[in-house]
Parts: C-alpha cells; structure tokens; sequence
C-alpha cells in the first residue's frame, strides 16, 4: 500500500510525463494543445483521462444539468456513433451515470482494463493508448466540434 503523499507523487509523476510526452503533437487544426484538459468549448462536455489499478480509460462525459440538453447532446453524438467508433475503435456507451460529485451523465468510454497504473512496466503502454485516443478523438471532435457546441447552447 501507498502512503498519500508517495500516491500523489506517483500521479503527479506520471501525468507530468505524460503531459511532457504529448508534446509533439498538436491538435488537427495546428493549435498547441494542453492534452490534460482537452478543451470541448462546452463547459458540461468533459474529456477524462484515468489510470488505475482497474485500467486506463478515456472518457467522454456530457454532464449537463438540464436531462433534455443531455439528451440531445447524447442522440447527436448516438447519430455519429459509426464516424466516432471509426476513429478511435469501439466505445462502451453509458446513459444515466453517476458519480459521488455527479448526479447524472452520460459516457463514452474507451477503456483497456489489462493496464494497470501501478505497474511501472505498463506505463508505455498507457501512455500509447492516452496518447492513440487522445489523437484520434481530437480528428473527430475538430470535424463535428461545431454541431457539438451548437446544440450545447
């Protein structure tokens, strides 16, 4: 078991590295991008990345308030499923989710469970399936970021 402090440093370690890793790549329209906090211009829409001992995950959360906003965001989103899942690979889609700090959500999840966090010999890995989702989702969202926000508003 880790204590806080030598858990915080591990996070803080990694994502640093990560962050550092992902540098060379810049979003699809040629912008330098903070890939930590991927900027959907929706202030409910979040793009998570997660790493633990369950796996690694990559998510995309739409947490609006309003249920029939959420809906909307989702059908739309339900309506490019095939582009989505071209570009980055099958995703799990998960309606009404909740969370200890969100009521309800929606997610789109692309997850590789066999990953741990801890294991100092996955961190390639992780860091090449952030990186590959990261990437990809950035073509897709670029192509159709103007519909996304547009129903958002």
């Amino acid at each position: 078991m880790y204590s806080k402090e030598e858990l915080k440093t591990i996070k803080t370690t990694f994502w640093s590295d990560f962050k550092s890793h992902m540098l060379k790549h810049r979003s699809v329209n040629g912008r330098k991008m903070n890939w930590l906090n991927y900027p959907s211009d929706v202030s409910f829409i979040h793009i998570r990345l997660d790493a633990d001992w369950n796996g690694v995950r990559f998510c995309f959360d739409i947490q609006a308030k309003d249920a029939g906003v959420r809906a909307i965001i989702w059908e739309q989103m339900y309506e490019l499923k095939v582009v989505l899942e071209a570009e980055m690979g099958e995703a799990v889609w998960i309606e009404n989710c909740s969370s200890p700090t969100v009521i309800q959500f929606n997610r789109i999840l692309w997850e590789k469970p066999d990953l741990h966090f801890f294991n100092p010999d996955h961190k390639t890995a992780i860091f090449a399936f952030l990186e590959d989702r990261l990437v990809h989702f950035d073509a897709f969202y670029q192509d159709f970021k103007d519909v996304i926000v547009n129903l958002a508003k």
